[in-house]
Formats: structure tokens, sequence, C-alpha cells
């Protein structure tokens, strides 16, 4: 539900940070009292494209939302940096570069938040493809990522 609550309001453009915390998202308080240059910059783009999709629905279009801009003041960058959307035979195909990525948490995120971002769009789903740019297990999570894949519940620690 918190991943859910994240993505409305990066879609709202909303950028204090004490917002999030309401609602129960806590990780992005060391950004200080402002998202800057951070995902809801983009995100608050993302409500008008996937309208312009589910109105043109084109097979032949590329819809693609850029994320992140060189030489921009930032206090957190995306680490998601390009989505695209395509149109295949009536069906959704999501793809994603993502230049940095946690795999033990960043990664089962975003991957979440494309899936909800795919759900938005009234076709369905035939793929989503992300490709990785640098993927790593913070030091501190390296034996939580190991009992995770040995099958146990684990709670991993936030890197801020």
């Amino acid at each position: 539900m918190k991943l859910r609550n994240e993505l409305e309001l990066f879609q709202q453009g909303e950028r204090l940070t004490e917002r999030y915390k309401e609602a129960g998202i806590n990780w992005w308080d060391y950004c200080g009292p402002i998202l800057v240059n951070s995902y809801p910059t983009y995100f608050e783009q993302l409500p008008d494209l996937i309208k312009k999709i589910n109105k043109e629905k084109r097979n032949s279009k590329n819809y693609v939302l850029f994320l992140g801009k060189n030489d921009t003041e930032s206090n957190q960058q995306p680490c998601l940096s390009l989505i695209q959307f395509q149109i295949d035979a009536g069906k959704l195909v999501v793809s994603a570069y993502q230049r940095s990525s946690d795999a033990s948490l960043g990664l089962p995120a975003d991957i979440y938040h494309l899936y909800l971002i795919s759900r938005q769009i009234k076709l369905p789903l035939k793929s989503i493809t992300l490709n990785l740019g640098n993927v790593h297990i913070y030091e501190n999570n390296l034996s939580k990522t190991e009992e995770l894949l040995c099958g146990k519940k684990v709670k991993f620690e936030l890197n801020v």
C-alpha cells in the first residue's frame, strides 16, 4: 500500500517529504523537507501521458517519459531514467531503463511501480522489460539478502 501511495503522491507532483511521511513513507526523509528535481518533478507528467495513450492507442507510436536531466540540481536523482509505452496488437508493452538499482530494496519497488503505472492504461499488459545499468546490494544488507534468497522473511535497512 505504501508503494501505491508513493506513486500517487509522485503523480500529484508532491514535493514535500512531510506529505510522504504522513502516508507512512519515511524513506525520503534524508532528502530534507523538499524533493528537488526528483520523482515528483517527472511523474507529475505521467497522468497527461496516460490520458494521451488511452485516447490514441496508436500501434505505431512510442510514448516516452524521461526522468532526470543532466546538470540539474537534485537531492535525489531518479534511478529510473526512462519509461516507454508501446502498443503491440492491442496489448501494452512497457520498457524502462534504470541507471542504478538496489537489488534488495529499490528494484522490487520499481518493478511494482511500473506494474501500477501499466494498470492505468486501458489495455491488457503484454510485458514489462526493465534494462538495468547498475545493480548492487549494499554491504549492510548482504546477510538479509542471503536470508531472503533462502526463503526467510526479512526486513531490510534503508541506506540513507
